[in-house]
């Protein structure tokens, strides 16, 4: 069995965090106290990802199967930030039981754009690809950059998340692909819209990685859903907007 990495702070309803592509449960540990002042959050590091241990194949069925065998078996609302929300959507899908609300944060149940969704160019993901065949170091500080664009405090917020980021070893070039194959060919739009449980999307006006037109197809696709637009953040809005990101999350937690 996969040894998964856990942390849990506060008390009170259970949130866990799925964070995103090459990332570690680190990079968000500040917001995760400040929202842990209310609830009881748990940080998950994926397998392969941070102090977790690594699995094969990484995919949607063995990610969800690991990450829901390392929390407590009650219900929980699953926050899933950029790629962590295809895992939050597929362990809603697998395990309904284990799951009383589902929070999209920068996020998305399709990440690539056709003529009938907004999303991320797949040539985008396609160069990342190509690159990480030559140096995963230097690949990964190019997404750096893109998460941060267009923000206020650019330069700031960059070099905090480089911190944070490199805390852990990097991931396997192996797990890596394998996410970046999840990004292209995941489509859980049908999961997403059929969804009978509080549904929450938060979304980045700046965002250069998850559009926020995005918000407007999800509404069309789940007319329930609760969408909010943090402006002036891009795709890492516990870094930069924290208090807004609190706010949003309880405004969702707190309601019926």
């Amino acid at each position: 069995m996969t040894n998964i990495h856990t942390e849990t702070f506060g008390q009170g309803k259970p949130i866990v965090l799925v964070h995103g592509w090459a990332m570690h449960s680190g990079i968000w540990r500040a917001f995760a106290k400040g929202l842990a002042k209310h609830y009881q959050v748990t940080l998950v590091d994926l397998p392969g990802h941070g102090r977790s241990g690594a699995i094969k194949p990484f995919t949607l069925e063995t990610v969800s199967t690991a990450l829901v065998g390392a929390i407590p078996n009650e219900p929980c609302c699953w926050l899933g930030w950029s790629l962590g929300a295809a895992f939050v959507l597929e362990i809603a899908r697998r395990f309904p039981s284990r799951v009383n609300k589902v929070t999209l944060l920068a996020g998305t149940p399709c990440f690539v754009k056709n003529d009938a969704w907004s999303g991320m160019d797949v040539t985008v993901l396609d160069k990342f690809a190509e690159s990480l065949q030559q140096d995963v170091h230097t690949t990964l500080l190019r997404f750096l950059s893109l998460h941060i664009k267009g923000l206020d405090n650019q330069k700031a917020t960059l070099q905090e998340l480089k911190t944070l980021v490199f805390e852990t070893p990097e991931p396997s070039q192996h797990t890596l692909q394998q996410g970046l194959d999840i990004l292209k060919q995941a489509d859980l739009r049908d999961v997403f819209a059929n969804l009978k449980i509080p549904v929450a999307v938060i979304l980045g006006r700046l965002d250069t990685l998850i559009p926020v037109s995005v918000g407007v197809k999800m509404h069309e696709l789940l007319p329930d859903v609760a969408l909010t637009v943090i402006d002036r953040a891009g795709h890492v809005p516990f870094l930069s907007h924290q208090e807004a990101l609190v706010n949003a999350v309880r405004r969702f937690m707190d309601k019926g």
